[in-house]
């Protein structure tokens, strides 16, 4: 399978954020680094993690079983 092509960064999302929502000067807004756009960004919407994979799933279950579950 073949990575995805890179996608240009969405700076009107980005200048839409920065300027309407967090009411940000221009001089404050091109001062941030994307890092920290993207942290403020993250603290707006409550973060962009992925979702837990099964693997994950399946080791939190095993070491935090229900005790519904491990009960005879």
């Amino acid at each position: 399978m073949l990575a995805s092509e890179p996608q240009p960064f969405p700076w009107r999302e980005a200048m839409a954020i920065g300027f309407g929502v967090l009411k940000l000067s221009s001089r404050e807004f091109w001062s941030l680094t994307p890092r920290e756009l993207a942290a403020a960004i993250e603290g707006l919407t409550g973060g962009t993690s992925a979702p837990m994979d099964r693997a994950a799933f399946d080791d939190l279950a095993r070491r935090f079983p229900d005790k519904a579950q491990s009960e005879p």
